[in-house]
């Protein structure tokens, strides 16, 4: 008896000890982490550089949301770039730009002229390598085993939220025993390592994007099924986005200003925690119902948190939601594999990555400007998940593998072809 008798048996999950063991994940994992870093540090940082020398929060801020929209807007041309000519090419570059920027402002001063010091910031940004959408790209040629695979994006997705907790702790520890113009000068050395190491790695080296090869490798990158997820992920930002002005509400509401902080670390807290549970066990199903499944889920972990909380049972109730972001997360970029034609997934990633970002902006944006109303500011959360989770509804015939597949699905279709 053979698997082609069984064809939906399926092989058993992957270990920490296997994935981790595995040649150049620890180095590709670490360094994307550290480079990644910045993206925690650089808007803490800003603010503490600015109003450290007298400056205004207003401006202070506005530097941070520059920063952070440059690099999210970028995103898909340095990843459609890599693309085109692999990602030392690319992301070499930029992490040099990048940190050359960071490294300048100590020199502008932060009482510099403000048109000056706004234009190195937005520079900088736009010059933010691309190590997230890289990565993707890299884990099938360093995991040819979809177990282990799965396994390990489950993890880089978790791990990303420690950057959010990580990085202002770092920024703020800094900033108050060495002084701001320190904490960007590290800001700019950690990005600038990470991406170092992950460029040095063979795999990042040696990776090439597959090569266009008829309908299904040059076929739009903007399928239908792809704008409706890009659209559903706009509203997973938003959710985050909405989350933070919340905290911040909720710290001002019950004159506890670490609220603001721990509130985002207990959500970060839970997805961490909900990407290590979901990578444990292969769980049945396809990745477009997983993907319906958990965004339902993030929905309902929103509802307990609309009622009026005290700050212990908000900051226990935050991990809800937190443990399904991972989920998400995690099998959007699936479908981007699947969906996405064969030569272009880095730009697709990087597009699901933009999608995000601009989601979250909106989402600050709004939950700012409606932060007097204590009732509406708690339900935005909860209203950009049921608009995620209604757009995966709509969008899951488009959502499957379909007419214009990625590499992986390629590649088995080919397969079962020979063999028929």
């Amino acid at each position: 008896m053979t698997l082609a008798d069984h064809p939906t048996i399926t092989p058993p999950p992957a270990t920490y000890g296997a994935v981790l063991g595995s040649r150049h994940v620890i180095r590709l994992l670490g360094g994307t982490l550290t480079g990644r870093l910045p993206n925690g540090m650089v808007p803490v940082g800003l603010v503490l550089w600015i109003t450290g020398a007298g400056g205004t929060l207003a401006f202070a801020g506005l530097l941070a949301a520059l920063y952070g929209l440059a690099s999210a807007l970028s995103q898909p041309v340095k990843g459609r770039l890599m693309d085109r000519f692999g990602q030392p090419r690319v992301s070499a570059p930029a992490a040099v730009l990048n940190s050359g920027c960071l490294l300048a402002l100590p020199l502008i001063g932060a009482g510099g002229h403000p048109a000056a010091v706004a234009a190195v910031v937005g520079f900088a940004g736009l010059m933010t390598p691309p190590l997230e959408a890289g990565l993707r790209a890299l884990w099938p040629s360093v995991l040819p085993d979809p177990a282990q695979r799965r396994f390990v994006q489950a993890l880089d997705s978790g791990s990303q939220g420690l950057l959010y907790i990580a990085g202002p702790l770092l920024a703020s520890w800094l900033a108050a025993t060495h002084g701001p113009n320190t904490a960007l000068i590290a800001t700019a050395a950690l990005g600038l390592a990470g991406t170092v190491i992950v460029l040095t790695a063979a795999p990042s080296r040696t990776w090439r994007p597959a090569p266009t090869a008829g309908a299904a490798g040059g076929g739009r990158l903007r399928s239908s099924g792809l704008v409706l997820l890009f659209t559903a992920l706009a509203a997973t930002g938003f959710t985050l986005g909405a989350m933070n002005v919340w905290a911040a509400g909720m710290a001002t509401t019950h004159g506890l200003d670490m609220l603001a902080g721990v509130l985002p670390a207990a959500f970060s807290t839970g997805s961490f925690l909900g990407g290590l549970l979901y990578a444990r066990r292969a769980w049945p199903g396809t990745t477009t119902s997983h993907l319906i499944t958990t965004a339902g889920l993030f929905l309902l972990g929103w509802l307990p948190l609309l009622a009026h909380l005290g700050p212990h049972a908000a900051i226990a109730l935050a991990v809800l939601p937190g443990l399904f972001l991972t989920l998400i997360i995690t099998n959007a970029f699936h479908t981007v594999d699947a969906l996405a034609p064969a030569s272009r997934t880095t730009e697709a990633y990087a597009w699901l990555i933009l999608s995000v970002g601009t989601g979250q902006a909106a989402g600050t944006a709004l939950a700012g400007a409606l932060s007097a109303h204590t009732a509406v500011l708690a339900a935005l959360p909860a209203a950009g998940a049921a608009t995620t989770l209604a757009i995966l509804i709509l969008a899951r015939r488009k959502l499957g593998p379909g007419r214009r597949p990625g590499r992986h699905r390629r590649t088995r279709h080919r397969h079962t072809r020979h063999h028929r």
